[in-house]
C-alpha cells in the first residue's frame, strides 16, 4: 500500500471575511479495492486512502470517508466561510493509517 504519488489543493488566494469559498483537493492514487486480478490471475492488493481531513488553521472544518466504490484519483470539494488569514491543509489517511497532506495559504481581508 502507499500514500498518494501528488497531492494537489486549490483555496483562493485572497478572500473577504465572512465570505463563501471553494476549497478543492485532489489525490493521485489508483484506489484499488482487492477485487481486481492482474494479467496473471492475481489478485491487487487493497490499496485505498481511507479518510481526507481539511483543517483552517488547526481547526477540521470538512472530513471525509472514502470507501471501495471510490474512483482513482479522488476529487474533493466544498464550501467553507472565510474567517482569518492562515494555512488550509489536506490531510489524507491510506489503509495503513499513514498520513501525507499539503497545504495552501489564503489571505483574508
Amino acid at each position: 500500500m502507499s500514500l498518494p504519488l501528488r497531492l494537489l489543493l486549490t483555496v483562493p488566494r485572497t478572500a473577504r471575511r465572512g465570505e463563501l469559498i471553494e476549497i478543492k483537493a485532489l489525490a493521485q492514487h489508483a484506489m484499488e479495492n482487492g477485487f481486481r486480478h492482474d494479467q496473471n490471475g492475481q489478485i491487487v492488493p487493497r490499496d485505498l486512502l481511507r479518510q481526507v481531513r481539511f483543517q483552517y488553521n488547526g481547526f477540521e472544518v470538512f472530513r471525509a470517508d472514502l470507501q471501495t466504490g471510490v474512483a482513482a484519483n479522488p476529487l474533493l470539494q466544498f464550501t467553507t466561510i472565510a474567517t482569518e488569514s492562515g494555512v488550509v491543509t489536506a490531510i489524507w489517511t491510506d489503509d495503513q493509517g499513514l498520513d501525507a497532506q499539503t497545504s495552501a495559504r489564503i489571505d483574508v481581508t
